[in-house]
């Protein structure tokens, strides 16, 4: 396996084949029709003008793929505007991503070098361009550095975590035109990952355009007139807004993604076109992406699936669910459409999260209780789901890794799943929990009733009908179960007020991680999760806000996550992944239900390139964004 703390290179002459684009080019007429008005408008240059020197190619026949042409549009359904975030999740342009085996490799970069997990080096193409023709150089990673990240009032928190592990931000450097580096005194592997991941660390920026919007280069008068047509009150508030593009809603801001955001919001659809300046060719030269337009059309969650069944989009695989699989599959009758199943690369489709930092007393105490967690889990029959809701295609396991994970091992699936009644009964007596009402309800410690709220976003109603027989399960060991379900930001706000006393939701995001890869998920490192947001925070925010583990096992996890990101060592991040994976699961903070459950992927007949099977999550797949929808394209039938 190569890992970064081997790798030095992903070169430029290792990935390409100098001048076989221009060669390509020069010889036939490739240039996509989708284009041709600007290009008699002399509006862009002609395609060897707009690539890269040496551009990456991307080999569709090694990759087990089919070369394709250009051409047509692809519908997709979103359930609110901000899921425009999702084309950049998608498309997936990274100086550093991932292979489809999840090792790195350079896209946007030509190259780099990784020295010690402490000294980054990064090589850029020659001639690389933004979206609006404008060269991508190494000012715009010397704007970020300087004028963004530096700057107080832009960076007011002194840079993202993954730029800062042990305290102080690194030594950034321009070594010539095309090459910069990143240099920290101690090992940072979270920084690879970072700019790989879904919503990629951002350390640079189209200069050019954003330097409009900072006071070091606008005078006050033209500044403050943008602010009020933007409606911000602060400079560093208009520069955020203009200059977002992990949610792609300005669209005179540089791209260096495969499709760039046409319309301005608010709108009812998105159209998001071809960037005439992408850096990826395939073997023969073709510019990608091959399909011209995304159409982005606006939906209620509810009733994305009901829209996708009727035939409203080529493309969907987010608002859809297994339970949907039946009615998605029976469309294919009615519509050109087929839909594939992928794996889900979470550690649970579904898990209980306890809330240890909630803010009832009696029950923060329990929820803290191993014994209390054990005894919910050991409660559960997980076949009876897996068989009602899953038709008995996943997998009874605790939330941890997947068996398609280098650390998985059976030990940490297995712990405190088996169906036990009897077992939980008797950790719930010990606990001081024996006495019991006239409906059989076990009582509290303070006389109330044993009756637990279990809060859903009900995005999918797969979470309630799998509530309805965690219900039975629970009943059975006296304790009651309701159901709550709020709209998502409610949810979350609650869940950070300690008004949430049980979630459930999806377990560890990441379920196919290598030793490589941070565990941050299996420690209190951010907000949004659900059994700890509080202690969350405190580490999100350098304890500045929250509060810190008072927990001897959870003080463990953060311990070993530290001592994780301080060593450059392959075997010890191993070693502190299977120590925190054990801790994890035996202390079962997370009751997970069901992993490698299946996720419907409707696409269009048409189209072509997208695997028929493979794992499906937010990170480290990017959803569809590892598997490079820049190279589906659409066959005429």
């Amino acid at each position: 396996m190569v890992t970064r703390r081997t790798f030095l290179g992903g070169m430029i002459g290792a990935t390409v084949a100098p001048g076989l684009v221009r060669a390509a080019s020069d010889d036939r007429d490739i240039e996509p029709e989708f284009l041709r008005d600007l290009l008699r408008a002399d509006a862009i240059p002609p395609m060897p003008q707009r690539l890269p020197k040496h551009p990456r190619i991307v080999n569709m026949k090694e990759a087990g793929l089919t070369p394709g042409t250009y051409g047509g549009n692809v519908r997709t359904i979103i359930g609110g505007p901000r899921d425009v975030r999702y084309m950049t999740v998608y498309g997936y342009s990274r100086l550093i991503g991932y292979d489809k085996h999840l090792q790195f490799q350079p896209d946007i970069l030509g190259g780099y070098t990784s020295e010690e997990d402490r000294i980054f080096t990064f090589h850029l193409r020659e001639g690389h361009k933004w979206s609006d023709g404008k060269p991508f150089t190494v000012d715009d990673f010397r704007y970020w550095w300087e004028d963004i990240i530096l700057n107080k009032e832009a960076t007011p928190g002194g840079g993202a975590l993954e730029l800062r592990p042990h305290g102080d931000l690194p030594k950034f450097e321009v070594l010539d035109e095309l090459i910069v580096r990143y240099t920290w005194e101690k090992p940072n592997p979270t920084f690879l990952p970072a700019l790989a991941g879904p919503l990629p660390l951002v350390i640079f920026g189209p200069a050019h355009y954003l330097k409009q919007f900072h006071k070091k280069y606008q005078d006050d008068f033209r500044l403050s007139a943008l602010m009020k047509e933007n409606r911000v009150k602060k400079w560093a508030d208009l520069h955020i807004k203009m200059s977002r593009a992990s949610r792609p809603e300005n669209p005179d801001l540089p791209t260096l993604d495969p499709w760039k955001v046409m319309t301005k919001p608010p709108a009812d659809q998105f159209i998001f076109d071809r960037n005439a300046f992408f850096h990826r060719v395939d073997e023969n030269g073709v510019q990608l992406p091959y399909i011209d337009r995304f159409i982005l059309n606006v939906s209620s969650s509810s009733i994305i699936a009901a829209k996708a069944g009727a035939g409203e989009s080529d493309l969907q695989a987010t608002g859809i669910d297994f339970n949907d699989y039946t009615f998605l599959k029976e469309a294919e009758q009615r519509f050109p459409v087929k839909v594939n199943l992928w794996k889900q690369a979470r550690g649970s489709r579904l898990a209980l999260l306890p809330n240890l930092n909630c803010a009832d007393d009696v029950w923060r105490n329990l929820f803290r209780d191993v014994r209390f967690r054990r005894a919910l889990s050991m409660a559960i029959d997980r076949h009876e789901i897996n068989m009602v809701a899953f038709y008995g295609l996943g997998t009874p396991s605790a939330d941890t890794v997947l068996p398609d994970s280098p650390l998985f091992k059976q030990e940490y699936a297995d712990a405190y799943i088996q169906h036990d009644v009897d077992q939980a009964n008797k950790l719930l007596d010990d606990l001081g929990l024996a006495n019991r009402d006239d409906e059989d309800i076990r009582l509290l410690p303070d006389g109330r009733r044993a009756e637990i709220t279990v809060e859903t976003p009900g995005e999918s109603t797969l979470d309630t009908d799998v509530l309805e027989l965690v219900r039975d399960h629970f009943r059975t060991i006296g304790i009651a179960l309701y159901t709550r379900t709020s709209q998502r930001d409610i949810f979350r706000n609650r869940a950070m007020s300690g008004s949430i006393m049980m979630a459930i939701w999806f377990g560890i995001e990441n379920g196919v991680p290598t030793a490589d890869m941070a565990p941050t998920q299996l420690a209190p490192t951010a907000d949004d999760q659900l059994q700890w947001p509080i202690w969350g925070m405190y580490y999100l925010s350098a304890g500045q806000e929250g509060k810190a583990p008072d927990i001897p096992e959870v003080v463990d996890l953060v311990d070993l996550l530290n001592q994780w990101g301080a060593t450059a060592d392959f075997t010890e991040r191993e070693a502190i992944w299977h120590k925190m994976l054990a801790l994890y699961t035996q202390q079962v903070y997370s009751i997970g239900l069901i992993n490698g459950a299946l996720q419907p992927i409707l696409i269009s007949k048409k189209m072509q390139n997208v695997p028929e099977r493979a794992l499906y999550g937010f990170d480290p797949t990017s959803f569809l964004g590892i598997y490079m929808p820049d190279a589906f394209w659409l066959k005429e039938t």
